[in-house]
C-alpha cells in the first residue's frame, strides 16, 4: 500500500470513529460532557431552601455557546424558578433562541417538568434532553420524546 493510500485509509476510519463517536444530534461525548459539567456546576449554586432540591440546567445553542441556570425558590412556592426555565432566560437575555441540547442534572436524575419542557419546546423542539443524577448516571430522550404532539406556535392562527 502506498504512503497516501495508507494516509487515506487512516483518516477514512478517523471519521468513521468521530462519527460513532457523535450522538445523534451531532454532539460529540466531549461536547456532551461539557454540558453535563455546566449544569451540575450551576446546580451548586441552587437556592433550594424550602425543598432542599437542587437542580443545574445548562443549554446547548446551535452556535456552541452554553447558557446555565439553576432553580431558585421562594418562600411563596409558585413564584419558584425552575432550572431549564432560568437557563432559556439567560439565552434569550444573551440574545440566543436556537437550542440543540439541554443537559439537567439533579440529585436523581429527573426530566424537566412539565412547564420546562413546555417552555423548552419554544426554542428548541428537536434539541436533546440529557438527564443526569450526582452519581453521573444518565439518560437521552429528545423534547419530542418528553412532550408528545407539543402545542406551539404553529398551532396559533396566523395572520
Amino acid at each position: 500500500m502506498t504512503k497516501m493510500a495508507s494516509q487515506q485509509v487512516s483518516k477514512s476510519a478517523n471519521q468513521q470513529s468521530a462519527a460513532l463517536a457523535r450522538q445523534p444530534n451531532g454532539l460529540s461525548e466531549g461536547e456532551i460532557a461539557a454540558l453535563i459539567a455546566a449544569a451540575a456546576a450551576v446546580r451548586e449554586r441552587a437556592y433550594a431552601p424550602y425543598s432542599r432540591f437542587s437542580v443545574g440546567a445548562a443549554l446547548r445553542a446551535a452556535d456552541g455557546r452554553l447558557f446555565a441556570g439553576c432553580n431558585v425558590e421562594n418562600a411563596s412556592y409558585g413564584l419558584t424558578i425552575c432550572a431549564e426555565r432560568n437557563a432559556i432566560a439567560q439565552a434569550i437575555a444573551a440574545g440566543t433562541r436556537d437550542f440543540t441540547a439541554v443537559a439537567v442534572v439533579s440529585e436523581n436524575g429527573v426530566t424537566p417538568c412539565g412547564a420546562c419542557r413546555q417552555v423548552l419546546v419554544e426554542f428548541g423542539p428537536g434539541m436533546m434532553v440529557i438527564v443526569v443524577d450526582i452519581r453521573g448516571r444518565r439518560r437521552i430522550y429528545t423534547l419530542a420524546e418528553l412532550l408528545l404532539d407539543a402545542f406551539g406556535p404553529r398551532q396559533l392562527p396566523g395572520d
